[in-house]
This record gives C-alpha cells, sequence and structure tokens, in this order.
C-alpha cells in the first residue's frame, strides 16, 4: 500500500513537471507586434495577385526579453493585389501580406493587418502598351518590409522556437 502511494506520488511529480516544462516551451507574440522581414527574390508592381512570396525576418522577436523568433526564421505570404499583369490597365498598388512563418521545421498560420505597400524600388522599366506608358516597379531581394500582425500568434511546445 505504501509502494502504490509512492509510486503515485512519483507520477503526479512527473507529470507536473512536464506540464511546467511544456509551459515554459509555450509562446504568444501579442497582436499589433510589429514583424520586420526582408524578401528572399525580387517582386513586381505586376506581379500576379495570390501568388507566393518568401523573407526572412530582419531582427529577432522579443516578448518579454525572450527571443520568441530570431531573425533568419523564414517567413512566407502573398501578393494580395497588384497591377496584375503587363498587359491590364489595372492601377492597383502592390500590396503584400504574411501568411506563414517557420518554426522547427512547421509552418504557423501568421494574419497582418492591412497589407504592406513597399516603397524602396530600385528598377523601374517602361514599355508602350496599346498607346499608352506602362511602368513596372521592381523591389529587389532584401527589400525590407513592416507587417504588424492582425492576431496573435501562439505557440506550443511543438512550434516554439528554441
Amino acid at each position: 500500500m505504501k509502494s502504490d502511494l509512492s509510486k503515485l506520488l512519483v507520477l503526479i511529480l512527473i507529470c507536473a513537471g512536464a506540464a511546467t516544462q511544456s509551459s515554459l516551451l509555450a509562446a504568444t507574440i501579442p497582436a499589433g507586434t510589429p514583424l520586420i522581414v526582408r524578401t528572399a527574390g525580387g517582386i513586381s508592381s505586376h506581379a500576379t495577385p495570390g501568388r507566393a512570396f518568401t523573407a526572412t525576418l530582419d531582427q529577432d522577436v522579443v516578448i518579454n526579453g525572450d527571443v520568441i523568433l530570431r531573425a533568419g526564421t523564414p517567413v512566407s505570404g502573398i501578393i494580395e493585389s497588384s497591377r496584375g499583369s503587363r498587359s491590364t490597365t489595372s492601377s492597383d498598388p502592390l500590396t503584400l501580406d504574411l501568411t506563414g512563418v517557420s518554426s522547427n521545421g512547421r509552418i504557423v498560420p501568421v494574419k497582418t493587418r492591412g497589407g504592406v505597400q513597399p516603397h524602396n524600388q530600385v528598377k523601374t522599366t517602361r514599355s508602350s502598351r496599346g498607346g499608352f506608358t506602362v511602368g513596372e516597379k521592381i523591389f529587389p531581394a532584401g527589400t525590407r518590409l513592416e507587417f504588424r500582425l492582425a492576431q496573435p500568434l501562439h505557440f506550443n511546445a511543438l512550434t516554439a522556437n528554441n
């Protein structure tokens, strides 16, 4: 009987330790937190809406003194709007949104607010199509963009960055 009680006590202590360890690995990045990224490839102002792009975090994301995401962490996003293709007359600005962040081999969904419009273009091309001039802005690899989380980003023991 005493042996069974000792085993039960040890089991309870092990479970409590595991729960504490798991909660230490869990983290939440609050809504409104900025995510500063650098694009991995060039993006055209005429890129097709819905097309994916990749980037990496440009700086650590720190919450309460703890680094939750490290600079260099891969992120993914989509082109929300653009001028579409070179043959269209759409005047929509290039707008980008983040959709995911990679953490320990898993993609954690991300929702950012308002979309981001790149500003520092290096190259502008012009061509005549149908009697009017179409300008294309090329945002090169390494373009720095700042997104803000629209919703908290939750990491659990399986997805937390160590």
